[in-house]
């Protein structure tokens, strides 16, 4: 270093180096997740570690002034302490309040070593001013900004705090109008149906559809685009009807779109409003239907059954109210199950049945515990039952009275759903870190043996569904596309970055994927190769939701807008199962 680079008035030079190793560590650690995704956690705890090491250097190794060490330490504390007073409560609230030390301490610990290089030769009195400016500047900041959330690998979005969010732009346009039949349309039955969340099986798979993987020569077509509500709900379809539920304001809405001009054509609004940093406000449930019937699970806990044609109300309660369940962080997010004349719901921790028709309770059961993923419905050695993945492993309940069949105990924190295999196995995930799990089951005498085949950190998803073909895994892990083997649990490839969900059309062994920023791609399902074949910007924005296909049309969305796109060369029999 320069050892003309010290106070005025001192005999000894700033010691600079250590404070600007230190500072170009964390400024690299802080954008080494938008290149490495896997490295988030190393850049989180690095960098509020290393903030630590600045002012051990600062204190004790830089040779300043006394009274500038320990007056900048205290400073640095107490602005900090000051500001998180004031911050919005996008970034103050809930788990998102460690946002706040994750970002703020690196950064106000790299511009104060940007401050001590720049003004090592001004004068103490100048040096002692731009000292409490750079601090009051570099901690005081986020009390100006809010998040937008965060990416699927945790990376956290901020914009300036008065900025107008997407939801106050669309109730702009929209005039805040809320309230039922917005526009008329007669339903029209066109055999495009899917029933709810991920398809008929909740599996994520289309077959009897095929269609062009060469978009360079015939790209899809967009038939229409609108704004839309937040929420993370995905679609159903009925006929030409598409619905989804999505937040205007205070309400809460269950809203019914043209499936080919996304008109509206009803809504139902209840009072309600949910709303969490991560992922904004809105619903997190997809509808169902059944006989007819639209039923819809909000955000709080309200569960509706509409006329899937008018949007008459049949009856609605709050089911969370009834069975004393709390609302976990992030929403009620399971989508309704309808086996017969009954609806099965998970509440966090809680299973609860109802009648179809006149919605009185069946039965409720808890095992405890958060939830975000839905009821799935199966057969496991010829034995009807419901599995429901939660925050101490997996349940499997006997339909008709909630009885608990058999239990596998792996903790964690379920969004997904279970995968199931040809032979009856079960896969299963309960986080971002723990991988996926491969249990056998054997009912013996009414007596049930889970047996633990193999675990694998090889495939790592964590709110991004995972597809069963052939024999073997894709699913999504920190962005990246990755292949494992369903009899092994070993990886067989990875490539790509999508975040985001995904389709699979089997009988031409193709990924549709929407990625987290909105893009349609196209994915070779080949267990020996990653192969890219198309790929086509669709919508802006963070895109969670689960796309859903009707025909010859992939209908998209996120918490800002929605839209249709026509398949090229569509060859349709039927999508169902």
């Amino acid at each position: 270093m320069n050892q003309k680079l010290f106070h005025r008035g001192q005999s000894k030079p700033l010691r600079l180096l250590p404070g600007i190793l230190i500072a170009a560590i964390q400024a690299f650690l802080l954008f080494l997740p938008t290149i490495f995704p896997e490295t988030m956690m190393v850049s989180v705890l690095s960098g509020i570690g290393l903030s630590v090491f600045v002012i051990v250097w600062w204190g004790f190794f830089s040779r300043a002034a006394i009274v500038e060490r320990w007056s900048a330490v205290l400073l640095i504390v107490v602005a900090m302490l000051v500001v998180s007073f004031f911050l919005d409560e996008s970034i103050a609230t809930g788990n998102m309040g460690l946002m706040f030390l994750i970002y703020g301490a690196p950064a106000v610990s790299i511009l104060f070593v940007l401050w001590a290089v720049l003004t090592c030769r001004l004068s103490n009195k100048l040096r002692r001013i731009t000292m409490v400016v750079t601090i009051v500047v570099a901690s005081g900041m986020w009390g100006l900004v809010r998040s937008e959330g965060i990416s699927g690998i945790g990376v956290s979005e901020f914009t300036w705090r008065w900025a107008q969010t997407s939801e106050e732009k669309f109730l702009k346009e929209a005039g805040e109008k809320t309230g039922t039949n917005p526009a008329s349309a007669e339903f029209a039955e066109t055999g495009n149906n899917w029933t709810g969340f991920r398809g008929p099986k909740r599996d994520g798979i289309v077959y009897r559809t095929t269609f062009s993987t060469d978009w360079k020569t015939t790209p899809p077509t967009e038939v229409w685009r609108k704004p839309v509500g937040p929420g993370c709900s995905g679609f159903a379809v009925w006929g030409n009807y598409l619905y989804t539920q999505e937040q205007l304001g205070e309400y809460e809405m269950v809203s019914c779109y043209n499936l080919f001009t996304g008109e509206p054509v009803w809504q139902h609004q209840d009072s309600a409003r949910f709303w969490d940093s991560h992922a904004g406000a809105g619903p997190r449930g997809t509808p169902a239907l059944y006989d007819g019937k639209l039923l819809a699970l909000g955000g709080t806990g309200i569960l509706n059954v509409l006329d899937a044609k008018t949007g008459e109300l049949f009856w609605s309660k709050n089911i969370a109210r009834e069975t004393t369940t709390a609302t976990p962080i992030w929403a009620f997010s399971g989508s309704p199950l309808v086996l017969d004349s009954t609806i099965y719901i998970s509440l966090a921790g809680t299973l609860a049945a109802y009648d179809l028709y006149s919605g009185k309770q069946a039965w409720v059961n808890s095992v405890g515990g958060d939830c975000y993923s839905s009821p799935h419905y199966c057969k496991l050695n010829d034995v009807p039952q419901i599995l429901f993945l939660n925050e101490n492993g997996i349940t499997g309940f006997q339909p008709a009275d909630g009885k608990i069949l058999w239990e596998h105990n792996w903790k964690g924190n379920p969004i997904l759903q279970p995968a199931l295999l040809p032979n009856g196995d079960i896969l299963i995930n309960t986080g971002a870190t723990s991988g996926i799990r491969r249990l056998s089951l054997i009912n013996e005498g009414n007596q049930w043996k889970v047996t633990e085949r193999w675990t694998s950190t090889d495939l790592k998803p964590n709110h991004n569904d995972m597809l069963v073909h052939n024999g073997f895994i894709y699913g999504i892990d920190m962005f990246g596309l990755i292949c494992i083997d369903a009899e092994t649990g070993a990886r067989r490839w990875k490539g790509g970055r999508y975040g985001g969900q995904m389709l699979l059309m089997a009988d031409q062994d193709v990924l549709l994927i929407v990625s987290e920023k909105g893009d349609l791609v196209l994915v070779e399902a080949n267990p020996e190769r990653f192969n890219e074949l198309a790929r086509l910007k669709a919508i802006k924005g963070k895109t969670w939701n689960h796309p859903v296909l009707a025909g010859d049309l992939v209908v998209v969305r996120n918490a800002e807008e929605m839209a249709a796109f026509r398949l090229p060369e569509v060859n349709k029999t039927r999508n169902m199962h």
